[in-house]
């Protein structure tokens, strides 16, 4: 090999080595557990012993995903004690998948799954799920949030989930204090499909795109708002006239510009709690079903709407508010409406149930 051919042979390797420790450094700056360091990504093997492992062993760390698919057959738990939280950072294409066998019932990911607390004094409380997909195969749960305060999930895409988020009876006296942001939900088209459920008390759910699923979000908590949050329904139409963008069963929530889209019913409560529904909207493009309805009440119509606009099609009836009891303390300030209601002369109108 002659002189120039050594030189430019001995300039790759040391480009080579560079560009190594350049990729070697970035997650070494930041002191993540880079997972492939002990766990082989797209092996198309379980993986869930491996990551609890990781997990287990590296209190107070976050754990991070390169990307490629880490196939789990059982739920992985992160501890709700500060002193042993770790956070899960995935990159944009790392996948933690479920296995065709799953049989568990509950959610792959689930934050503060073990030693529970309620403890914000101790640094370590504010742990986080961030990044990457969550992929239920059609069988599985996506993220729940157990135990614990402060918990956040952020930026994540959670695909083909029985139930996409759900945010358990928080440590607080019920009260969960859970932050979520920028997350994507797409669910399995059945009728028992929910984009997020809330069963614990003051949460915060903030830009958050739900498809492909019956019920878009579930409250059965108070004390939660949800801030540009869209239900999309594209289902098969099954049982269509109980789908629902947003079903309140507690009240005392808050709702700004959220949007329920396609459902049969976009909002409806079931207890005389107030709501609070500030710059929303609704719209249907498709004539399914007998009916639509912006707003149901069960029970006695409470809640206060402000700058309301409904979008409906001609072909079905067409329902602004329907309440079940009458009474209550309601009001709506400003409302748009487009499109044919049941009674062509009636831009609003108000249908009292027969329960």
């Amino acid at each position: 090999m002659n002189i120039a051919k050594r030189f430019f042979a001995c300039v790759m390797v040391a480009i080579l080595l560079l560009s190594f420790s350049f990729a070697v450094s970035a997650s070494e700056e930041k002191g993540y557990i880079v997972v492939t360091d002990t766990v082989e990504a797209d092996s198309g093997s379980d993986v869930s012993d491996a990551i609890q492992k990781l997990i287990d062993e590296n209190p107070n760390r976050t754990i991070y995903f390169p990307d490629g698919e880490y196939l789990l057959s059982k739920p992985i738990y992160t501890p709700a004690d500060p002193t042993k939280s770790v956070s899960l950072e995935l990159s944009d294409f790392a996948v933690l998948k479920a296995t065709e066998d799953w049989n568990t019932g509950e959610a792959i990911v689930q934050l503060g799954g073990k030693d529970p607390a309620n403890d914000t004094s101790t640094n370590g409380s504010n742990y986080s799920l961030e990044g990457g997909i969550i992929d239920g195969s059609s069988v599985a749960n996506g993220v729940s949030i157990n135990s614990g305060r402060e918990t956040a999930v952020r930026n994540v895409s959670i695909k083909n989930t029985v139930l996409g988020l759900h945010i358990m009876n928080g440590a607080n006296s019920g009260s969960s204090d859970a932050d979520i942001f920028g997350v994507n939900i797409i669910g399995t088209g059945k009728t028992d499909s929910v984009g997020i459920l809330i069963e614990g008390h003051d949460n915060t759910i903030t830009n958050v795109r739900i498809g492909y699923v019956f019920t878009g979000v579930h409250l059965k908590a108070s004390g939660n708002m949800m801030r540009n949050v869209h239900p999309l329904y594209y289902s098969d139409y099954t049982d269509y006239q109980n789908s629902c963008a947003f079903l309140d069963e507690s009240g005392n929530n808050w709702y700004d510009y959220c949007y329920g889209d396609q459902f049969a019913t976009a909002f409806r409560t079931t207890d005389w709690g107030e709501n609070f529904y500030n710059d929303c909207y609704c719209f249907w493009y498709s004539p399914q079903g007998e009916k639509h309805t912006a707003f149901r009440a069960d029970k006695q119509f409470n809640a206060t709407i402000t700058n309301f606009k409904a979008g409906f099609g001609d072909e079905c009836e067409n329902v602004v508010l329907t309440v079940g009891e009458k009474g209550g303390s309601g009001v709506i300030d400003h409302i748009v409406v487009q499109g044919s209601t049941k009674h062509k002369n009636f831009r609003f109108y108000i249908d009292f149930l027969i329960l």
